[in-house]
């Protein structure tokens, strides 16, 4: 009995056909004194794909699939068909010099299907992404809810796979942009993979997909934050999105997980960073005593809060309130996160020994007026920063503590010395960032018992009662949702603030050793309001709601 494999006479059979079309291709090359290649078996340079486009190449019977500067080979199936030497000649225009090689229609096919991998994106030698591709833009205009998202992306892996990794991913990150987001996070689990994207700082789930197109996506994340593709380990990366006329970076982190690595890429977008001091919700009071204080020419004014408070925001709006013609400032930060005309700015790079400290010490050396260094993190910072201070500069920098108060121990323990301290720091901060309420569904609503002992408890102890001539403890407000907001009731974020000036009581309690409890006892004098304070006018202003100060400071009832 014969036993006959259909499947397999049919591969046989394709082989056969595929061969001798080779075949075909190669005694034609000899015809018209022509190079034979067989693509299959060759390397394609995805770089050369962007001389001509998939539709002309397609037309025209041809392929560019490598080039040198501008040496192009180009495979071709003849070199006497009209519309081959016609694109030919307008490569030649552009200034391409080609070679041509005589190719099969399956070479040709080859090539032409890594035209999905393009897709609408352009990787540049830096890692930049371009997504101003007119469809992309489109797209972004077109998003006006998380919905919209995750039905593009559901749509987008039923595709082909060629096509679909790299327009996945870029409409991951359209829509970070065009939805707000902060950051993206891609957590792998057992049998599928979550994308999460941070809206005003809460994580909102987007949708699951499976584990193949997350491996997949893991590369192609990896190749533009130059990262190694080869290794699981921890990494750091970064690319750029050229989106109309702004470049928005894009941190990349991974990090190992169970089942594969867990993957956040951060959102720097500067037209979220480029906010007006005005626009920040300080309080008129405090915005005024910060503005004299950075008018002094000498001094620091440092500013606290946890990773993602707005302290970056915060201090960028400073500099650009005392950048006048005549003055000299210069940045250490890590990353740029916004470019500020006039003003001299530098990164830090740990990997080249360039850091904080050496950014600093550098800086002086330029004859600044005014100095920002991103983070005070170590000793040496700490001592050059407050020394800068010291010696006739304007200093702004940023700490990690708690509140305003934590600011001075965390300086002497950073070993600067507690009787300079009162010299050299102007002010210090501290702020978080709330919610706010959107506009177009927020309703009042009568405050429960609980909620009216809080707000009652904060309020006792504002001793300077003109505070609370603008606002009503009768009622509060609360969000409905609508399609503004995604259905969260919340739109946008605003920050709450607390300052402590350096004045006479301070300094005297700086020469004990002081705990951040008897800081804030010294402080209270200069009745100025603490961030739950702010927080709860901010809550019968209508601003934010009470839920959502609870969850970012910790408001007591009693």
């Amino acid at each position: 009995m014969i036993d006959f494999n259909e499947d397999k006479q049919n591969r046989r059979v394709d082989d056969l056909r595929k061969r001798e079309e080779e075949d075909l291709s190669q005694a034609m090359a000899q015809k018209y004194g022509l190079p034979y290649l067989d693509l299959s078996i060759a390397p394609i340079n995805i770089d050369a794909l962007r001389c001509i486009s998939e539709l002309e190449a397609r037309e025209a019977q041809l392929a560019v699939f490598n080039i040198v500067d501008k040496r192009i080979d180009v495979g071709v199936l003849s070199p006497n068909n009209e519309l081959t030497q016609t694109a030919v000649d307008k490569l030649k225009k552009k200034g391409f010099l080609p070679t041509l090689h005589m190719v099969s229609h399956q070479s040709l096919n080859k090539v032409w299907d890594r035209y999905k991998d393009l897709s609408f994106s352009f990787e540049t030698k830096s890692g930049a992404l371009d997504i101003s591709n007119e469809q992309i833009t489109d797209f972004l205009a077109e998003v006006h809810s998380l919905a919209d998202v995750t039905t593009l992306i559901t749509e987008t892996l039923a595709m082909k796979k060629g096509f679909r990794i790299s327009r996945i991913l870029e409409i991951i990150i359209a829509g970070a942009i065009a939805t707000g987001a902060s950051d993206v996070h891609l957590e792998p689990e057992e049998n599928y993979v979550r994308l999460r994207y941070r809206l005003d700082g809460v994580l909102t789930d987007m949708l699951d997909f499976d584990n193949e197109t997350f491996k997949l996506l893991l590369s192609r994340i990896k190749l533009i934050s130059n990262l190694k593709l080869n290794i699981s380990d921890a990494q750091d990366g970064r690319f750029s999105i050229k989106l109309n006329s702004s470049e928005i970076e894009v941190r990349t982190s991974l990090l190992p997980g169970a089942y594969d690595a867990s993957v956040v890429m951060r959102i720097l977008n500067p037209q979220s960073i480029a906010v007006p001091i005005e626009s920040l919700g300080v309080h008129p009071r405090l915005l005024k005593i910060i503005l004299h204080e950075i008018s002094k020419p000498n001094g620091m004014l440092l500013n606290t809060g946890p990773t993602g408070s707005g302290k970056t925001t915060m201090l960028y709006a400073l500099l650009k309130t005392v950048h006048v013609p005549g003055v000299k400032i210069i940045t250490i930060e890590n990353p740029i996160e916004y470019h500020l005309p006039g003003i001299t700015q530098t990164q830090t790079n740990e990997k080249k020994n360039y850091t904080f400290v050496e950014g600093l010490r550098s800086a002086l050396r330029q004859d600044p007026d005014i100095i920002m260094v991103g983070e005070i993190r170590d000793e040496e910072t700490a001592e050059i920063a407050v020394n800068s201070a010291l010696t006739g500069h304007l200093v702004f920098s940023t700490l990690h503590t708690n509140n305003a108060a934590g600011t001075f121990p965390r300086l002497i323990d950073l070993k600067v010395n507690p009787k300079i301290l009162s010299s050299a720091i102007n002010v210090a901060m501290a702020q978080r960032l709330v919610r706010k309420l959107c506009t177009e569904c927020k309703k009042t609503d009568v405050p429960t018992a609980d909620e009216k002992k809080i707000i009652d408890n904060v309020l006792a102890g504002i001793t300077d009662k003109t505070y609370l001539d603008e606002v009503s403890t009768d009622h509060v407000y609360r969000g409905v949702g609508c399609i503004v907001c995604h259905n969260t009731g919340y739109k946008g974020r605003v920050g709450i603030y607390e300052a402590i000036l350096m004045d006479e009581a301070i300094e005297k309690v700086l020469r004990e050793n002081p705990s951040e409890r008897e800081i804030k006892k010294a402080a209270a004098p200069q009745n100025i309001l603490t961030l739950e304070q702010d927080g709860i006018l901010k809550v019968l202003q209508g601003v934010t709601s009470l839920d959502e100060l609870q969850r970012i400071v910790d408001v007591e009832m009693e």
